[in-house]
Protein backbone atom coordinates (compact mmCIF):
# COMPACT_ATOMS: atom_id res chain seq x y z
CA UNK A 1 0.00 0.00 0.00
CA UNK A 2 1.36 3.40 -1.01
CA UNK A 3 1.25 6.30 1.43
CA UNK A 4 -0.19 9.31 -0.38
CA UNK A 5 1.17 12.74 0.52
CA UNK A 6 -1.56 15.37 0.31
CA UNK A 7 0.51 18.53 0.87
CA UNK A 8 2.66 20.01 -1.86
CA UNK A 9 4.54 23.29 -2.03
CA UNK A 10 3.81 25.14 -5.26
CA UNK A 11 6.61 27.43 -6.44
CA UNK A 12 5.73 30.15 -8.93
CA UNK A 13 8.03 30.14 -11.98
CA UNK A 14 7.46 33.89 -12.42
CA UNK A 15 8.29 35.33 -8.99
CA UNK A 16 9.60 32.36 -6.99
CA UNK A 17 6.91 32.60 -4.29
CA UNK A 18 6.35 29.22 -2.61
CA UNK A 19 3.12 28.24 -0.86
CA UNK A 20 2.17 24.96 0.84
CA UNK A 21 -1.21 23.73 -0.40
CA UNK A 22 -3.38 20.68 0.24
CA UNK A 23 -4.06 18.75 -2.96
CA UNK A 24 -7.58 17.60 -3.83
CA UNK A 25 -7.99 13.82 -3.88
CA UNK A 26 -11.08 13.75 -6.10
CA UNK A 27 -10.19 16.19 -8.91
CA UNK A 28 -7.26 17.66 -10.81
CA UNK A 29 -6.35 21.29 -10.23
CA UNK A 30 -5.79 22.85 -13.64
CA UNK A 31 -5.29 26.45 -12.47
CA UNK A 32 -3.57 28.08 -9.50
CA UNK A 33 -3.26 31.79 -8.76
CA UNK A 34 0.11 32.68 -7.26
CA UNK A 35 -0.30 34.38 -3.89
CA UNK A 36 2.89 36.36 -4.52
CA UNK A 37 2.44 37.96 -7.95
CA UNK A 38 -1.08 36.90 -8.97
CA UNK A 39 0.06 34.94 -12.05
CA UNK A 40 -2.36 32.24 -13.17
CA UNK A 41 -0.41 28.98 -13.38
CA UNK A 42 -1.47 26.22 -15.75
CA UNK A 43 0.02 22.73 -16.11
CA UNK A 44 3.05 22.37 -18.37
CA UNK A 45 2.58 20.34 -21.53
CA UNK A 46 2.46 16.65 -20.61
CA UNK A 47 1.47 17.26 -16.97
CA UNK A 48 -2.05 16.66 -15.68
CA UNK A 49 -2.24 19.44 -13.09
CA UNK A 50 -0.40 22.38 -11.49
CA UNK A 51 0.93 20.17 -8.68
CA UNK A 52 2.68 17.91 -11.20
CA UNK A 53 4.21 20.96 -12.92
CA UNK A 54 5.09 23.29 -10.03
CA UNK A 55 4.63 21.32 -6.81
CA UNK A 56 7.17 19.64 -4.58
CA UNK A 57 4.98 16.51 -4.65
CA UNK A 58 3.03 15.11 -7.62
CA UNK A 59 -0.77 14.78 -7.36
CA UNK A 60 -2.33 11.79 -5.51
CA UNK A 61 -3.27 9.72 -8.61
CA UNK A 62 0.25 10.03 -10.04
CA UNK A 63 1.74 9.08 -6.64
CA UNK A 64 -0.39 5.91 -6.77
CA UNK A 65 0.68 5.16 -10.38
CA UNK A 66 -2.92 5.59 -11.56
CA UNK A 67 -4.22 7.61 -14.50
CA UNK A 68 -4.95 11.20 -13.64
CA UNK A 69 -7.94 13.18 -14.88
CA UNK A 70 -5.85 15.26 -17.29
Amino acid sequence: MTVVILESTITCPHCGHAEAETMPTDACQFFYECKGCGALLKPKKGDCCVFCSYGSVKCPPIQQHKPCCG
